[in-house]
């Protein structure tokens, strides 16, 4: 126990250890898990030019195997499914493509096709598709133009067709990426979005989402049923128990007690107290509980095979069982840097928020609005419990809490503010019916001074003025936590909504 001298010793020499924040960024928290998806590619053409045109068939092969190695850069597992050029071959590939376990199929316009070679697999297949053509040439050489060469290039020509037949059969208009096939940065941008989008659509439906405890007493805006969640993601809800955790934290190794002693120390600073007479210097009591409690944790998540976790749980006063679900904050962080979305106060809507934004490569912190700066314009971006600290400005900072407002308990808080330059928030709402929203927004962190209270704050500034940006995002029925991440995204999070039919609204800042 941390009440030992011994304990107590060794951790106060390596809080006394640790190198003073600067303002280079803080190291990185590797990922837990890698990345997966599997993106089929199909390409589409028309059977009655194979015979018309010698060695068309085999450039037009060519285009398509170039298209499917550049997706493979993108890391991701690709599944060439070949061609379909006339109805009997898309009937034919229909069961192939049910099979291959896809998240998101490529159609690729190699040439005109008949909208026969697509109806059945649009009408049979339901399966998020992205419709690419990519010609080979910038421009034709008109002075040495041909017929060929025309076919070689015609990758829009049947898109309208292809449109018109996926509405016909009840498919949402299908996402287009238009351009050439070398050499167009544009279009190889658009093509890696799709391949991280095909990500997030591969965690959601995969997920384990652990769900322990209880809504924070009179939060009526985050009950979520459990149910309607994996109805409209796929995640699948783990129910725990704080005693899961506990049970670790009995059985903890003191070895790997101390070597996460030494994780938090490497990734946090630890300066004095400010002007908040509730903070002070993290204590080795606090450290030693944060790292314990870090550890157990871990085993948990194992045991449980867990992808995330919304919890809040209270516990009596000085129970043990307090002492613990208390002291998740340092090691949530850690966990949602690496790739594990944490969230306080039960919210297991927001858990999918930032799984979101994690699986995109943005962080997604565990966030709500705090006061507004009416001087600056600004208003101040935060929480208390998770965040993601790889997107952190600078080394963030632990200070200990002598109290945590409006909850019980004391203990190690993380405080900082995200990097500087344009950030998103992503809150998804429940309606009345049960089905969900996501309310997406844009803005920009910019530097300057955050209140030193163990928090995270970030100075978010969005347009036209913060006034109506806050009214126009109230007024989309949000619940008051988000998740926030760094990069203008909006338009790549609108299409993981639009490919899961939910509900999408972009806060307008004109």
């Amino acid at each position: 126990m941390y009440h030992t001298e011994n304990n107590t010793d060794k951790t106060r020499m390596l809080i006394d250890q640790t190198e003073p924040a600067n303002d280079a960024s803080p190291l990185n928290i590797e990922r837990m898990k890698p990345l997966q998806a599997r993106i089929g590619v199909l390409g589409v053409g028309h059977h009655t030019y194979w015979p018309q045109f010698d060695g068309l068939l085999e450039e037009i092969n060519q285009k398509q195997q170039v298209f499917e190695e550049r997706i493979g850069k993108n890391g991701v597992e690709v599944v060439s499914l070949g061609m379909s050029d006339c109805a009997e071959t898309a009937y034919e590939l229909i069961p192939k493509i049910k099979a291959a376990n896809l998240d998101l199929l490529f159609i690729d316009m190699l040439t005109y096709a008949t909208s026969s070679s697509i109806a059945a697999i649009f009408q049979q297949v339901d399966l998020p598709m992205v419709m690419v053509a990519l010609q080979p040439m910038e421009a034709m050489d008109y002075s040495r133009a041909s017929t060929y060469m025309q076919l070689l290039n015609d990758d829009i020509c049947a898109i309208p067709e292809f449109i018109n037949v996926a509405v016909r059969m009840g498919r949402p208009v299908p996402p287009l990426v238009i351009g050439t096939l070398h050499n167009d940065e544009a279009a190889e941008q658009a093509v890696a979005d799709y391949c991280q989008i095909a990500k997030v659509l591969r965690s959601l439906k995969t997920a384990r989402i652990g769900q322990m405890g209880h809504v924070l007493e009179a939060m009526l805006d985050m009950h979520t049923d459990p149910t309607q969640l994996s109805a409209a993601f796929g995640c699948h809800v783990v129910q725990t128990e704080p005693d899961d955790v506990l049970k670790h934290y009995q059985a903890a190794n003191e070895g790997e007690v101390e070597d996460y002693v030494k994780k938090i120390l490497q990734f946090f600073d630890t300066p004095d107290p400010q002007s908040d007479p509730i903070t002070e210097k993290l204590t080795e009591e606090d450290l030693y509980e944060a790292a314990r409690v870090g550890v157990s944790l871990n085993h948990f998540i194992a045991e449980k095979k867990l992808d995330g976790l919304a919890y809040y749980y209270e516990g009596q006063a000085e129970s043990e069982i307090r002492k613990v679900v208390t002291n998740f904050i340092v090691g949530n962080s850690l966990l949602t840097a690496g790739g594990f979305p944490m969230c306080g106060e039960m919210d297991l809507k927001t858990c999918i928020a930032m799984l979101v934004m994690d699986r995109l490569e943005m962080g997604g912190s565990f966030a709500e609005f705090h006061p507004v700066d009416f001087k600056e314009g600004f208003v101040l971006v935060g929480h208390d419990g998770p965040h993601h600290i790889n997107i952190a400005q600078g080394k963030p900072v632990l200070r200990s809490l002598k109290k945590y407002h409006g909850k019980p308990g004391k203990g190690a808080s993380v405080e900082f503010t995200i990097k500087a330059g344009p950030i998103t928030m992503l809150g998804i709402a429940q309606k009345a019916d049960g089905s969900f929203k996501f309310v997406i927004a844009e803005g920009e962190s910019q530097n300057g001074p955050i209140p030193p209270t163990g928090n995270t704050n970030t100075r978010g500034f969005f347009g036209p003025d913060v006034r109506t940006f806050l009214t126009r995002w109230f007024q989309e029925v949000p619940t008051h936590h988000f998740a926030l991440g760094i990069g203008h995204r909006a338009k790549t999070i609108q299409q993981v909504g639009d490919f899961l039919g939910i509900e999408t609204v972009i806060i307008d800042q004109s």
